[in-house]
């Protein structure tokens, strides 16, 4: 049976941001995405003719929304039902990876680009952190957070996440995620308690 070309196109990003996960901005090609995702290397090209720089951008913006999605519906039950989800999405990444991957949108942001590759790609990232920090801090102050602490505490729930997904891969171990994991729950109480 024939895959339409859009769940083609869909398989390609996927892949390219699981392989951006695991190896990093630099170590993705283009090839290795097609071979990753099972698709024919001219159908990559096909797909993304602005090259690499698309595809990459795409695969953040694919990974954002993905994250978005889940954490748009558990945020309906609160902000620290949020964060569970949160932290828990990133636990089950770098626990079924075995540790090996991580988040590709950390990846790029922290990784130097080839030269001319900065500004979509960065800015796709820097999109996808502030539409998080958003979600957050809308859903606490919805539930009695102060606006300003609201997006205080929401910047630092995406930092923290995010920088324990590094420490756990490092480390090979879910501690620093356990740890964080208490740390920001007690703010989050305390910023809707207040």
């Amino acid at each position: 049976m024939a895959e339409s070309s859009t769940s083609a196109r869909e398989r390609i990003v996927a892949g390219a941001a699981d392989m951006i996960s695991r190896r990093g901005l630099n170590a993705t090609s283009i090839r290795e995405t097609a071979k990753h995702a099972r698709a024919p290397l001219g159908s990559t090209y096909h797909y993304f003719p602005e090259g690499k720089q698309q595809l990459v951008t795409e695969a953040v913006r694919y990974t954002g929304e993905w994250t978005a999605r889940s954490l748009r519906k558990e945020l309906q039950a609160g902000p620290e039902a949020g964060l569970q989800a949160f932290l828990a999405l990133w636990r089950k990444i770098v626990v079924d990876s075995d540790f090996r991957a991580g988040c590709p949108v950390l990846a790029v942001s922290i990784e130097e680009p080839a030269a001319g590759q900065t500004s979509a790609v960065l800015a796709a990232a820097a999109d996808v952190f502030s539409t998080w920090e958003g979600l957050l801090a809308d859903s606490l102050r919805e539930h009695g957070a102060e606006p300003e602490r609201a997006a205080h505490l929401a910047t630092l729930i995406v930092a923290a996440a995010e920088g324990t997904v590094a420490m756990c891969r490092a480390k090979r171990s879910t501690e620093p995620l356990d740890r964080t994991a208490g740390q920001l729950r007690a703010l989050i109480l305390a910023a809707i308690g207040d």
